[in-house]
């Protein structure tokens, strides 16, 4: 079959790169159309109960996740001239395409009573035009009588202030928040420069957090490290091939071949209707990794056969026929590490392994075709790209590998031991725990300002209460109301959660204005005063937009909303089902007790973060699992011997062990981008076991099932492919250290440390686990699927191979 295949990719190569060259414009079309996510909640599916509840109460109240804070903590804001620049950038900023409204010292309203229509009114604090300093501190005065927003909106204890920016929800789940973000800096840019020399030295410097803000952070991030780490990644192994082979001819061809394929796994994205996430983001560079480890097999394989032949149609011919099994079976295990995550519920993890997987497969067909069909065209390889096939360094190197594997068997057996005990140390140690904005480094921007709110209004993360009182106008009950605030004031009590801001509030800050805004009087009104404050609220409904966001019209249902700061998956899970609930259950009772009347709920944007979070962390050792089956059963057929196949995995089972148990002792967690390593790394690290015992299985062919030999055969001729393509995708890994992502970051470093583990596990343990378990028998007409696999991929130039079982010696006498 394969010299078919062979023949007809050098007979239609032409109409074939035709084929390849229409559909990367095609491809390349959709790449255009590729759009960036803005959405973080996708880990949770769509159809789980919380999200459910989470969805219906946004439609209900609105989002909780759409609010911009910019925070000020400088006293000089209060000075007349600085007040009135950011009054003027508070009006400015409301005036943004696709800012609801901005909630700021500067633009506070006062509720006050109509005594003649018997309601309740907003009026601004502040006027358009402020006389002078005296007239500022007048009206302060009056902003800090104001309880309902003294904590939230003021810090009451050293001045610090917040404007909070409400984002429609069209624009905050699209590109053009970008565009609001960025019109907003500048006009924070222009209000720090306005001030500058207004009794503060440098500007009054403002911080900015809130989850619109942070992911069009992370999102124009994502979009300048997939540039830059697909680039980076073509131009490294770019020059480990060009030190290689001292081709500059080989460089760029290979160069063209994956660059088609980056714009077939961007089409492929937009072609599905996905967008760009943190995790698509690194599938471009992935390929570009993959697709060279391809063309260095390819085009080494190609030299050992010309030097052979000195034939070039015919060393192509071979390469095909040879290395196309070969090709298919690596590319292919690799694709099951990503396709396995189609097994999860995870929206963002199915669409990384849909396009990761299918575009892995697409790689081998590309460096089939192209590669042979570019070879025809160029001319023979002269002598100085042929260099690398004596390289004596390595040949030095994988001599006494060979001889530690035939002469220290026990110290290899002892070391694997101890180092594998010590991983499962490590591996007990091991957490999963993530934070909301923890792939962002410490040092950043975005997390020193998010320590500012945390440290001055407990934080900027949003957490929401429903509560159902299971009747019509059962909010307007003083019993209930008071049960409500009992459970605030134990909110507020916790120090990183922000005061609570509810229909109590509004009905407190009522009395309060019932009382001509006397501060003393900011209470529940007592049965006594029900009757008055009430007759006053009755007139308000959910379009009079007093509490449009926290009521329902019937006055049945209501939102408590809080922020707190980002205390991470772990303290937060424990926080709502250790501490929150069980405070739930004893003031209202349990909610999922029929007979209970009132039932709080809590959810909210930071509470589904909590589920997500375990959910990936689940799905991907479920994926794990499933693609530890899938390739045992591709090793199964392959090689059609249970001993073999459990020889085969202990290396790399091994190899994940250490990177888990180094994960455990330098306390790096599990999450999405760590977890995913597993997935990444078994399928790559197993093609080195294939490539090592498809020549195995030759050699015993050959040397008539003599296993030493057959094992030293074998590591001094795969012993270079397993270290060249190891060093190839190390530096193709390692290249993800530079990204600003903490979760990229250690991808990197701990994906280039398993696939190092692996050379070596393949290289020494492999070996030695054949001389002591491995028992082959010769049986007659044998034939297996290893048998069409062609390991060769690095080494000096073969000489053929002589099957000694066909040797026969004659008796010389009969010639006498």
């Amino acid at each position: 079959m394969w010299s078919r295949i062979a023949d007809s990719i050098i007979r239609f190569r032409l109409p074939l790169m035709g084929l390849i060259a229409l559909i990367t414009v095609i491809m390349g079309y959709y790449a255009t159309k590729v759009e960036l996510s803005y959405d973080m909640n996708r880990t949770v599916p769509a159809e789980d109960p919380d999200m459910i509840f989470l969805n219906k109460f946004k439609d209900q109240f609105g989002e909780d996740g759409n609010m911009v804070a910019v925070g000020v903590h400088d006293s000089a804001v209060y000075q007349l001239d600085n007040f009135r620049k950011f009054k003027k950038l508070s009006d400015d900023i409301r005036k943004i395409s696709g800012v609801n409204e901005v909630l700021s010292l500067s633009r506070l309203k006062v509720i006050l009573k109509d005594t003649a229509k018997s309601k309740f009114y907003l009026s601004p604090i502040f006027p358009d035009s402020i006389a002078s300093q005296e007239e500022l501190d007048s009206l302060l005065s009056e902003v800090r009588k104001q309880k309902i927003y003294m904590g939230q909106l003021v810090n009451v204890t050293n001045g610090a202030t917040m404007m909070l920016v409400s984002v429609e929800k069209s624009v905050a789940n699209s590109s053009k928040r970008l565009d609001l973000i960025n019109k907003l800096h500048a006009l924070g840019d222009k209000f720090s420069a306005e001030t500058n020399g207004h009794g503060v030295d440098k500007g009054i410097e403002l911080r900015y957090a809130g989850l619109p803000f942070i992911r069009s952070v992370v999102a124009q991030q994502v979009k300048r490290e997939l540039s830059f780490f697909t680039y980076m990644s073509a131009i490294v192994t770019g020059l480990i091939m060009l030190v290689f082979f001292r081709s500059v001819r080989a460089v760029l061809f290979s160069m063209v071949m994956i660059g088609v394929m980056v714009v077939w796994t961007l089409g492929t994205i937009a072609l599905f209707g996905f967008k760009i996430t943190l995790l698509s983001g690194l599938i471009s560079p992935v390929i570009v990794t993959i697709g060279i480890t391809n063309a260095i097999y390819l085009l080494n394989k190609y030299h050992v056969e010309f030097v052979k032949s000195r034939n070039k149609v015919e060393a192509i011919r071979v390469v095909v026929q040879r290395m196309g099994l070969a090709t298919f079976l690596t590319n292919l295990t690799v694709a099951i590490g990503f396709l396995t995550l189609l097994s999860t519920d995870i929206v963002v993890l199915r669409e990384f392994g849909i396009v990761a997987g299918i575009n892995i497969i697409a790689l081998f067909f590309v460096s089939l075709v192209m590669i042979p069909g570019i070879l025809t065209w160029l001319p023979e390889p002269s002598p100085k790209h042929l260099r690398h096939l004596n390289f004596k360094i390595l040949g030095w190197f994988v001599k006494s590998v060979d001889l530690m594997v035939h002469r220290s068997r026990p110290v290899i057996y002892i070391i694997t031991t101890a180092i594998t005990i010590a991983a499962v140390v490590g591996m007990m140690k091991l957490v999963s725990v993530s934070f909301m904005v923890d792939d962002l480094p410490e040092e950043s921007q975005i997390k020193r300002d998010l320590k500012f709110f945390e440290a001055n209004f407990s934080g900027i993360m949003p957490i929401e209460f429903m509560v159902d009182t299971g009747k019509r106008r059962g909010l307007l009950q003083v019993n209930t109301l008071k049960k409500i605030e009992e459970f605030e004031y134990f909110l507020d009590s916790i120090s990183f959660i922000s005061r609570p801001v509810s229909l109590v509030s509004f009905v407190k800050a009522s009395k309060q204005a019932f009382y001509n805004n006397n501060p003393s009087f900011y209470s529940l009104p007592t049965n006594q005063e029900k009757g008055f404050i009430l007759r006053y609220m009755k007139g308000q409904t959910d379009n009079s937009g007093l509490f449009k966001s926290f009521a329902d019209s019937t006055f049945q249902k209501m939102r408590i909303s809080a922020q707190m700061a980002d205390i991470g998956s772990i303290r937060m899970d424990s926080l709502i089902s250790g501490v929150i609930n069980p405070k739930i259950d004893s003031l209202f009772g349990d909610p999922s007790k029929a007979e209970t009347e009132v039932k709080v709920n809590v959810t909210g944007t930071s509470v589904l973060f909590i589920k997500g979070n375990k959910f990936l962390v689940a799905n991907l050792w479920e994926s794990l699992i499933l693609a530890f089956a899938l390739i045992t059963l591709s090793m199964a057929a392959l090689f059609a011997n249970a001993r073999m196949i459990i020889i085969s995995l202990i290396p790399n089972l091994i190899a994940l062990m250490i990177t888990a148990g180094i994960m455990g002792y330098f306390h790096i967690p599990l999450k999405a981008s760590t977890a995913l390593i597993f997935s990444i790394t078994f399928g790559i690290s197993v093609d080195n076991s294939i490539r090592f015992l498809a020549k195995y299985r030759q050699e015993l062919l050959s040397t008539g099932f003599f296993v030493p030999h057959a094992v030293s055969e074998s590591i001094l001729e795969t012993g270079k492919a397993i270290i060249y393509t190891s060093i190839v995708l190390f530096a193709g890994f390692i290249i993800f250290t530079f990204s600003d992502f903490g979760g990229t970051v250690a991808l990197g470093i701990l994906t280039s440390t398993t696939l190092v583990i692996s050379m070596f596990t393949n290289l020494i343990l492999l070996p030695a686990l054949i001389l002591t378990f491995d028992k082959p028998k010769n049986k007659k007409g044998e034939k297996l699927l290893i048998d069409d696999f062609d390991s060769t991929g690095y080494g000096e130039t073969e000489d053929e191979e002589i099957d000694l079982s066909k040797i026969r010696i004659h008796d010389r006498k009969g010639f006498e």
